[in-house]
């Protein structure tokens, strides 16, 4: 077995300092982008409101209410592509902290498969069958993981799916009902 000295503790430090501002900045910049959304969502909610004054100048109710109609397309239309970018946004950022997550796994995972073949060879005569079937639990453990990230992975794309097509729907019908008034 070998011993950590000073250097290779010191240079585990900054690797992780390092890892942890990268971390910081994936998160940083996903928390920007939702603010330039909002402030996005926002200037357009305080003055894209010409369309109002449609509703408010309408001579009578009917008017009024055939005004109303008009304004609900364009306004589920910016709610649902603001809904859509809110997603993408935090799409992207739980990917890139997802892909950094399991790098580290993949490291770890590795060092201890590697400690373990170490273990296997510096291991008393008459020991092959303990470390056998040490050997055979990590593996599991790792189809395991495997499963359970291909699982979690095929549940999200039936969601996105599933939310792209509610979307769709509601679109669609508020095209249909604006058409009718």
């Amino acid at each position: 077995m070998t011993t950590l000295n000073v250097e290779q503790i010191l240079a585990a430090n900054k690797t992780a300092v390092a890892e942890a501002q990268a971390l910081a900045a994936s998160a940083f910049a996903g928390f920007e982008k939702l603010v330039a959304l909002n402030l996005a969502a926002t200037k357009s909610a305080l003055f894209d409101t010409a369309d109002l004054t449609s509703v408010l100048s309408a001579k009578s109710p009917t008017d009024a209410l055939a005004a109303q109609a008009s304004l609900i397309k364009p306004l589920a239309e910016k709610s649902i592509a603001y809904g859509r970018s809110v997603y993408a946004i935090a799409s992207e950022t739980s990917a890139e902290l997802t892909a950094a997550a399991e790098g580290k796994f993949a490291e770890a995972q590795k060092s201890a498969t590697a400690a373990l073949d170490n273990l296997a060879k510096n291991a008393p005569a008459g020991t092959e069958s303990v470390v056998a079937v040490v050997k055979s639990a990590v593996a599991a453990s790792q189809n395991a993981l495997d499963t359970a990230k291909a699982s979690a992975k095929k549940a999200v794309e039936v969601a996105e799916k599933q939310a792209n097509a509610v979307t769709d729907n509601v679109l669609n019908a508020v095209k249909t009902n604006s058409r009718k008034k």
